[in-house]
């Protein structure tokens, strides 16, 4: 039995494990964390990646886990509407929302609940400190548990991936904002609609998690990289976003208190070989950086990396999932025309990208305005590839 080792605990490490277990691999995965990551923003399933859920036989469930909003709205200090897009105005796939949407939190649970009983080992609290490769496999070096050997080895650590910098060259590009999301309560109607509300520099984006008061807010601000940006980011937001209205100084309060805060620096990867000899990055590590793809992308990813290595050896397996992935992943990765305008620096930037927004359901060919992002989410063909081990 072949063995594999995946770096990453999240949507591409769980989705591969899943697929892997499916071909008759021997799995492990390592998770820098202690446990299974619970938080996290709204994530969107789109195109392709919906057949492979299918073909899991998870739909079901992710589709019960829907947070039940269904679009955007842009709102102004007092919380009125300026402009909205629904999640079905471009496709079930195509808007800033898709028409499919889960807490990444309930994605990860599902996708962890679907792998059978045992058949995956987890590390936890602990990460990949060296890879040596060798004839008959790659020697593992962890920063806790010693080491060990197995046939192959994935990178699917995020953009920041540890596994990428020991062995690849990447093109990291800074997007110019940061980023930041927590769990919080409001007490406030949102009729089934993410809020959006922006300052110059500052975006606040607010989304409802059924109808209970909780929500997810997400906090982002542009400008140049801070040095120790990331040793007290509460500090750093809330002096971003002192004085900023409508509902932020609640949030801020709430910010303060919470035990669940993501805070990075917004990044896209550009990665020209996936993969060097028995190592092979998968997610965001080889593609992150998308625009409401990221997610779609590493559970198609998982899919067909997986399906070729249950084809062929490594070397060639591996060079088939990039060629098989290469074109889907190129067109996913072109950012929308207007997207750049998410954190905009002035009030008139803000006006002007508030119009476009409140005109764009309603006008023709809008579909190809926002970047075509249904058809990009659809553009790759899944081969049907032969289970060792029959589904449940």
């Amino acid at each position: 039995m072949r063995t594999a080792l995946i770096s990453g605990a999240g949507i591409a490490g769980l989705s591969l494990a899943y697929w892997l277990t499916e071909h008759g691999f021997r799995v492990t995965i390592v998770e820098r964390a202690t446990a299974l990551r619970s938080g996290g923003q709204a994530i969107d399933v789109r195109g392709a990646a919906r057949d492979v859920v299918t073909r899991m036989g998870l739909m079901d469930q992710i589709r019960a886990a829907h947070t039940g909003t269904h679009g955007i709205a842009i709102i102004d200090g007092k919380g009125r509407q300026i402009a909205r897009m629904g999640g079905d105005d471009f496709g079930d796939s195509g808007g800033i929302v898709a028409e499919l949407e889960i807490l990444r939190g309930d994605l990860v649970r599902i996708l962890h609940d679907a792998l059978a009983p045992g058949s995956v080992e987890f590390v936890f609290g602990d990460t990949i400190a060296a890879l040596t490769e060798h004839g008959n496999g790659v020697t593992v070096t962890f920063g806790k548990s010693g080491t060990r050997d197995f046939d192959i080895v994935v990178g699917a650590d995020g953009i920041r991936s540890g596994v990428r910098d020991l062995l690849f060259e990447a093109d990291v590009r800074d997007l110019g904002y940061y980023t930041s999301y927590f769990p919080a309560r409001m007490d406030i109607d949102f009729d089934g609609w993410e809020l959006m509300y922006c300052e110059p520099r500052r975006a606040t984006l607010v989304y409802p998690v059924g109808t209970s008061g909780e929500v997810r807010a997400m906090l982002a601000f542009s400008g140049p990289e801070i040095p120790g940006a990331r040793r007290d980011p509460k500090a750093l937001l809330a002096k971003m976003f002192d004085g900023v209205g409508w509902e932020l100084p609640g949030l801020l309060e709430q910010l303060r208190d919470t035990d669940d805060l993501f805070f990075d620096r917004a990044a896209e990867v550009r990665v020209q070989r996936w993969s060097r000899g028995r190592v092979v990055l998968l997610g965001d590590s080889a593609f992150g950086g998308s625009l409401g793809m990221g997610t779609s992308m590493a559970i198609v990813g998982a899919y067909v990396l997986a399906g070729e290595l249950s084809t062929a050896g490594h070397e060639q397996a591996f060079a088939q999932y990039q060629n098989e992935m290469s074109e889907y992943v190129t067109r996913n990765q072109k950012r929308p025309p207007g997207s750049s305008g998410f954190v905009p620096g002035s009030r008139a930037g803000i006006w002007l990208r508030n119009q476009f927004m409140r005109l764009l359901p309603h006008l023709p060919g809008r579909k190809r305005m926002l970047g075509g992002i249904e058809k990009s989410a659809n553009a790759i063909t899944l081969k049907t590839y032969t289970r060792s081990v029959s589904p449940a």
